[in-house]
């Protein structure tokens, strides 16, 4: 019984805090590019209203949302790929699962090892199952 009650263990705070953070980084990214891929509607939609109104924008300028949001992207994918290293580097085992309490009972995380395959080096992978 003891065994299903592992998840508790203080010891795993820090890499259940990582994973959090990991889960919720992973979420920003898949908003960021949402938003990103929309963009061009978006646009479309800002010319139309522009042309409705007969506005130009001012000689020189240029739209830098489209840069901004491409550019956050790059750091939100930069920030999972940091915490997809520390917590490989937190998890106590490789190629086992290993439970911890993401706030609604037993999750469970792993580093799986990928062979090397085409040309790319061998390195573990991060699962989450939550």
């Amino acid at each position: 019984m003891a065994s299903n009650l592992d998840y508790l263990d203080p010891a795993l705070i820090p890499l259940e805090e990582k994973v959090n953070a990991y889960l919720e980084a992973e979420k920003a990214l898949q908003r960021a590019t949402a938003v990103l891929k929309s963009e061009p509607l978006h646009d479309k939609e800002v010319a139309a209203a522009a042309a409705q109104f007969e506005q130009r924008p001012p000689t020189g300028s240029y739209n830098q949302e489209a840069d901004e949001r491409q550019q956050e992207v790059e750091n939100l994918r930069t920030d999972l790929a940091l915490l997809e290293r520390e917590i490989i580097a937190l998890i106590p085992t490789r190629d086992e699962w290993v439970k911890v309490n993401l706030g609604y009972g037993p999750s469970r995380v792993g580093a799986w090892h990928v062979p090397a395959i085409g040309g790319k080096p061998e390195r573990y992978e991060l699962r989450i199952v939550h």
